[in-house]
């Protein structure tokens, strides 16, 4: 479903504003927003439960809203946008993918290659589940021990020359900030936004990390359901158990653990639903068994462990196809 007021753009983040193209290969913007003065709000309720939201106030008192697909996103976005603006406020220069020429970064460093060596299950960093100020860190690591690694390693030749690199794979993506000492250093306008400290802390970015608050057992459960990666999302028609009738649902598929929830597709970020995929069956259905929908093409059904039988509907053959394969792909990884 595509709402009128909102529409997919290409938007790019300059040092001084943002611009936005209809789609990635347009040479001319749509539009520019100007960063200077400029106030930023997220999370933005002014959608009532739209989910992922965020909002750029102009000096010309101009509201500007974009919605990101995922949390991690919208929050990526937001680091970007606030420390963009702190720069121009502080007379400094932004530019998110300028970290390796500001600190002399050689050439020669692949930083994709040393990012694949990182995450090596034998020989990379060792993910861990960290406390602090009663927080729990899920799947991260501290920012000194990305610096142990890379000298242990003989990556580098001190601990100053980590940093640099170490600020570099922060700054290109590679790395996330968790913690609130380590967020507040990447949205600072400092010479190192990365901390060689043992209380910041750090993860990647498709680890599944998750953070856990004062917890009962049932939050803890409820948030393994959104560790998993996000492999595919879309809108498609489900049947209701109970009344049998045809909705349209926002569905997001996660694997490992392996759930696909769905969500009301005018907002809302928390789902309607989950469905657990693990040992779960999907098929294409010819026709629906309570004969109640007219339009009955490209139905598909899920039928879980615990033989609950679900029933959606994709727009086209070929969609409903992608996704009975994603399911299937989900369903037999993970817990």
């Amino acid at each position: 479903i595509v709402f009128n007021t909102w529409k997919p753009m290409w938007v790019v983040l300059l040092e001084d504003g943002i611009e936005f193209y209809k789609k990635k290969s347009d040479n001319n913007p749509k539009g520019m927003i100007p960063l200077k003065g400029s106030t930023l709000t997220s999370p933005c309720q002014d959608f009532g439960k739209r989910m992922f939201v965020l909002k750029i106030t102009t000096t010309k008192q101009q509201d500007h809203f974009f919605q990101a697909a995922y949390l991690e996103e919208r929050d990526a976005w937001v680091r970007d946008i606030k420390k963009a603006i702190k720069c121009i406020e502080g007379g400094q220069k932004f530019a998110r993918k300028s970290t390796r020429r500001s600190i002399r970064l050689p050439e020669t460093i692949d930083l994709g290659a040393l990012y694949l060596s990182m995450k090596d299950p034998e020989k990379g960093i060792k993910e861990l589940n960290l406390e602090k100020d009663k927080k729990v860190f899920n799947h991260c690591f501290t920012g000194s021990g990305v610096i142990d690694w890379l000298v242990s390693n003989k990556l580098v030749r001190n601990r100053q020359e980590g940093l640099m690199i170490s600020a570099s794979l922060l700054s290109e993506g590679y790395l996330q900030p968790a913690s609130d000492l380590s967020k507040n250093a990447a949205d600072g306008i400092a010479e190192n936004p990365f901390l060689d400290n043992p209380d910041a802390f750090y993860y990647f970015p498709d680890s599944g990390f998750f953070c856990e608050e004062n917890s009962s057992d049932d939050d803890i459960i409820l948030k393994e359901e959104f560790r998993g990666i996000i492999i595919k999302q879309g809108c498609l028609l489900k049947q209701g158990h109970r009344r049998k009738n045809w909705k349209v649902r926002k569905f997001i598929l996660r694997e490992d653990p392996a759930y696909l929830h769905y969500y009301d597709p005018a907002g809302g970020e928390d789902p309607l639903g989950a469905i657990h995929l693990r040992g779960c069956v999907v098929t294409s259905v010819e026709s629906n068994p309570d004969g109640k929908k007219s339009d009955e093409e490209n139905l598909f059904e899920i039928i879980t462990a615990d033989e609950v039988h679900y029933y959606m509907q994709a727009a086209t053959a070929k969609e409903r196809t992608e996704w009975i394969k994603a399911i299937q792909v989900a369903s037999r990884t993970g817990k």
